[in-house]
């Protein structure tokens, strides 16, 4: 859905509606879509500048990366962008800090499927986890620690970290 800077009305754009993306558009390689992604989104023209506030929806599938098990992940995430016309790119040396942070619209044209699909991909975790308590593996037989002892003994650990491994105990 693009949106024509200049057409923005003065009380701006009211816009709610699903946007339907494909689990390749997205940065965790294992996600995979389970509904629409559903976004609230408010757009209004404050002389050059475009201002764009909105919420994003939507449930995923994830592969915990300790267990390797799907599990469902809810995305609630809000947003709040301040968008300045492209001419200001090509003097962002200029400017100041404080706007160092701000995105740039080209063309006088602004993309809402990719500001939504970018936002909606800044909203995952960096390792994705079925819960924080989760075991993982078991490094020798790779059965489920959550599921109980598989009984294998895991051997030694290695001389030289002990040192550390008494260092963070001590801090405890």
């Amino acid at each position: 859905m693009v949106i024509d800077v200049n057409e923005i009305p003065r009380e701006g754009l009211h816009i709610d509606q699903n946007f339907d993306f494909i689990s390749l558009d997205l940065i965790e390689e294992d996600a995979v879509f389970l509904e629409p992604t559903h976004a609230v989104v408010e757009v209004k023209k404050v002389g050059q500048d475009v201002l764009i506030k909105g919420k994003i929806n939507t449930r995923l599938s994830f592969i915990c990366s300790r267990c390797l098990r799907p599990f469902e992940y809810y995305v609630d995430s809000a947003f709040d962008l301040v968008f300045l016309p492209e001419e200001l790119d090509e003097i962002k040396e200029e400017l100041e800090e404080e706007d160092l942070d701000r995105f740039f619209y080209y063309h006088q044209q602004l993309d809402l499927r990719e500001i939504i699909l970018e936002q909606l991909n800044l909203s995952f975790p960096l390792r994705p986890l079925c819960s924080e308590n989760c075991e993982g593996l078991c490094p020798v037989c790779g059965q489920l620690i959550d599921h109980g002892s598989c009984g294998c003994e895991v051997s030694a650990s290695d001389p030289r970290l002990e040192k550390l491994k008494s260092f963070l105990r001590d801090k405890r």
